[in-house]
């Protein structure tokens, strides 16, 4: 199951993991949102113990959305070595994602 990712709790998790991190800023109300989070799902299912997946409420948690320049939802991004090496906007199968996060790993 993904991590929800907060302001309080953000930097701990993602920007000092030594794994890749993939995470999902999304929102309740996005319909792009539920469509990419039963993806996000099976993605922390796959690298469960090989990198880390969260997920970003921007309504919650408007400082990291903001500290990231997140504007359009769902935006990924994925994290090496508390950088932002990759980012994704929109939906995308399954198959784009894990390709990305390969990538890093």
């Amino acid at each position: 199951m993904a991590i929800e990712l907060t302001d309080a709790n953000f930097d701990e998790i993602v920007l000092n993991s030594d794994k890749p991190v993939l995470v999902d800023f999304w929102a309740e109300w996005c319909g792009p949102c539920r469509m990419v989070g039963p993806v996000v799902e099976e993605l922390s299912n796959d690298y469960q113990g090989k990198a880390i997946i969260g997920k970003v409420d921007v309504d919650s948690n408007p400082g990291i959305s903001t500290r990231f320049g997140i504007r359009n939802i769902p935006t990924l991004l994925f994290i090496k070595g508390g950088q932002v090496v990759d980012k994704h906007v929109g939906v995308a199968p399954k198959s784009v994602l894990a390709d990305k996060l390969n990538a890093i790993s």
